[in-house]
């Protein structure tokens, strides 16, 4: 029987220079959709699909983001003594039970492998989950609940992927599949922003992934690939030759959040799947069109 996946890797370590000068000074997961941090969104997708412990890969200067999974007793006795207690909920919503978050510093921007590498004595010999957090995923069953349901059926490693735009294959990792038949198929390979044409499917890695704790073995004598850096998806290729990996096509809409059109756009649409805020927010769009 295959372990539980309980443990989670986010990579936060980046310096989101799509976002500049929004993340000059405030770390890009850190930026609000509407009312609440990207990564607000993001844990509680993980906890959904039940996830135990985090490991926040962090950079150099990103001291607030544990600041923000950390107790404000200022902020909150002053909400407490003034009877605002639905904020004082709000504001206390995304605080962990004391052990279940974890702060590694990436000490050189190495690339996505080498992230996930860090992240290897906290995960131990356990199945994990990985979530890019710059893509907040929308959907009615969470998008890593979905993953976690296809592990528990077919074990292995899990890659999330969905449809690229039409003529867009190019800028993306497409994953080539053993034949295609529903949202769950086997994969045979994954090839990086293949020519137009070339493309084995339409389908581009997305933000989350389970993997098995042998990854860390190939990241450790992973050498530097694309863009001078270490990438984990080398290293999925390379474990793809000892184990099954699955691609799942997951039923509902990425939005990118290290974009700034992509967070546009999840602003507007996490405004209108808010009850209490949707009327005023469509009305808000209509005035500004």
């Amino acid at each position: 029987m295959s372990k539980r996946v309980r443990k989670a890797v986010l990579p936060v370590a980046g310096l989101g220079t799509r976002v500049l000068p929004g993340a000059k000074t405030t770390p890009k997961n850190l930026l609000n959709v509407v009312d609440r941090p990207i990564l607000s969104y993001v844990v509680e997708e993980a906890r959904a699909a039940g996830i135990e412990h985090f490991v926040f890969i962090v950079g150099r200067g990103q001291g607030a983001i544990e600041d923000y999974f950390d107790s404000s007793p200022e902020i909150e006795g002053a909400l407490e003594a003034k009877g605002k207690t639905e904020i004082l909920q709000d504001v206390r919503r995304d605080l962990p039970q004391p052990g279940q978050m974890s702060f590694v510093r990436q000490m050189a921007p190495l690339g996505l492998g080498h992230a996930v590498w860090c992240a290897r004595d906290i995960i131990g010999e356990e199945p994990f989950a990985v979530i890019l957090p710059d893509m907040l995923m929308a959907a009615k069953t969470p998008a890593l609940a979905q993953c976690v349901a296809a592990y528990e059926k077919v074990g292995g490693n899990i890659i999330a992927v969905e449809p690229a735009p039409e003529g867009e294959t190019h800028k993306y990792g497409i994953v080539a599949l053993d034949g295609q038949s529903g949202r769950l198929n086997r994969m045979t390979g994954m090839v990086e922003k293949p020519p137009l044409g070339t493309e084995p499917s339409n389908l581009f890695i997305s933000g989350r992934y389970i993997l098995q704790p042998q990854i860390f073995e190939l990241l450790a004598r992973q050498g530097k690939g694309a863009g001078g850096e270490i990438q984990l998806t080398d290293a999925m290729v390379e474990l793809m030759k000892t184990q099954d990996f699955h691609a799942l096509e997951y039923d509902g809409v990425t939005y990118d959040c290290g974009d700034k059109i992509g967070l546009l756009r999840a602003n507007v649409a996490f405004a209108l799947a808010r009850p209490e805020l949707a009327d005023a927010a469509r009305a808000a769009i209509k005035a500004l069109l």
